[in-house]
């Protein structure tokens, strides 16, 4: 059997260095009717919007499971549970609070608690009210101080019993695959809109990260980012530099404005159309301290020149590749982690999400997802080896927990480290997860090999 082993001086073998794994709200809940309908709803409605024709009305039925799944997470022996709420089972239209929606979360937390683990809340992983997407969404400025306004109604109702909070999970998700490229809710394109809707959920971030400060100062407050490295199918100058605009628009637009209060360069080669509308006094807002930064990482990317002086996408290669067509790259992991090190004046790293879809088959009670744990096995060193060269990482959270619905492509693409028989809504851990709790339980607590 398939192991995942580190190091035995590894400074993640001690209890020190926090496990854990992730959800989030939309890909598991399910109970539609206990909440307002959200821009994946309709977008599940549009013919061809996704790929199996699902949507996620009954998910996983955490809704009814939770207090199933939290035992679940328990006795896998990690830190820590990331989960997200549901902007739209909390609030109502009017703005006032969802009671019913806020008290599911309030005991959800208050039992992860119990269990002795720490609880990670995102504020949004994607799914925006349907009736702020009615008024312009993410494309409206109006949406980044309804969200304040939300984030001010989670942090009263969970205060600093939440160890973590992240305003936003891969905002570049949100704008560029919702509202530039269109594959994403609510299916939105245009260069112009990618960027507004950038803008904006940059800028929704710095409001909510401000309530979060005032509210919950004790709270570790943050923003969690998805990157990919931008490599290049060759050493021309051509694709050298395309492979560095691709960084600039897809990795850098939305962290050097946290960082440093700018946007890249490239944004001075965007037409004056397609630049965002940046008011006095947002980068300001953007730019606030976060007391951790969130990363979440998959694969590489590469690109080589269009001709035109831009980018484009060069599909993978290489044969191994998951379930989703990912190249498997861990090298580029520890790269990609050692350049933002380099480049930026970070506060503390958590990886917050990484993972593997693979083609899972449950054979007479089992899963034997080998291909996953190695994946698990060589990320999980490749972090490792990003700590020994410097970079500050303090926990690691395994995408995901469960098997869900995966955005587009529906219940088509497993990335749990437990099955879901989405008709049954039996859970069996997978082989991956037995190997990730027997390494998270092999830790010792305080001091490994003499080292803290």
């Amino acid at each position: 059997m398939q192991e995942i082993n580190l190091p035995s001086n590894s400074m993640m073998l001690s209890k020190d260095f926090l496990f854990g794994v992730a959800t989030s709200s939309f890909q598991i809940e399910g109970d539609r009717k206990g909440r307002l309908d959200c821009i994946w709803d309709t977008f599940c409605e549009k013919k061809g919007a996704i790929t199996d024709a699902t949507n996620g009305d009954i998910a996983c039925n955490h809704i009814d499971l939770w207090k199933q799944d939290v035992e679940l997470i328990d006795s896998l022996g990690v830190d820590a549970y990331r989960l997200s709420i549901s902007w739209p089972r909390v609030m109502k239209q009017d703005g006032s609070v969802n009671e019913v929606g806020m008290r599911f979360y309030v005991n959800l937390v208050n039992e992860v608690i119990k269990r002795g683990m720490k609880v990670f809340v995102t504020l949004y992983h994607w799914d925006l009210p349907q009736h702020l997407e009615d008024n312009g969404g993410w494309l409206n400025r109006n949406t980044a101080y309804a969200f304040e306004k939300y984030a001010e109604a989670v942090a009263n109702a969970l205060g600093e019993k939440v160890h973590s909070y992240a305003t936003l999970n891969e905002p570049f998700c949100s704008a560029y695959l919702g509202y530039e490229a269109g594959i994403h809710a609510p299916g939105k394109t245009g260069m112009a809109n990618g960027r507004k809707a950038a803008h904006h959920l940059l800028l929704a971030h710095g409001l909510a990260l401000k309530v979060l400060n005032r509210v919950c100062p004790k709270s570790q407050n943050g923003i969690v980012l998805n990157f990919s490295n931008c490599h290049t199918t060759s050493d021309s100058p051509e694709d050298i530099h395309a492979a560095k605009l691709a960084d600039d628009y897809q990795n850098q637009w939305y962290l050097k404005p946290i960082i440093e209060g700018k946007y890249p360069d490239i944004i001075d080669k965007l037409a004056p159309d397609v630049k965002p509308d940046i008011a006095e006094g947002d980068m300001a807002i953007i730019c606030q301290p976060i007391d951790y930064l969130g990363i979440n990482y998959y694969t590489r990317t590469v690109y080589q020149s269009d001709g035109n002086g831009w980018f484009e996408i060069v599909p993978p290669a290489t044969t191994e590749l998951t379930a989703m067509g990912w190249e498997i790259t861990p090298d580029a992991f520890t790269e990609l982690l050692v350049d933002l090190h380099q480049r930026y004046d970070l506060p503390p790293i958590y990886i917050t999400e990484n993972g593997a879809a693979m083609d899972d088959e449950l054979k007479d009670g089992e899963v034997l997802d080998n291909g996953r744990t190695a994946y698990f096995h060589t990320h999980l060193n490749a972090v490792n080896e990003a700590i020994e060269k410097g970079v500050d990482i303090r926990g690691y959270f395994a995408w995901s927990l469960m098997d869900n619905f995966e955005w587009a492509l529906g219940y088509s693409k497993r990335f749990g480290i437990v099955y879901v028989d989405y008709e049954t809504q039996k859970r069996t851990p997978k082989q991956s997860a037995l190997a990730y709790s027997k390494l998270v339980k092999s830790r010792i607590n305080g001091y490994i090999s003499g080292i803290k």
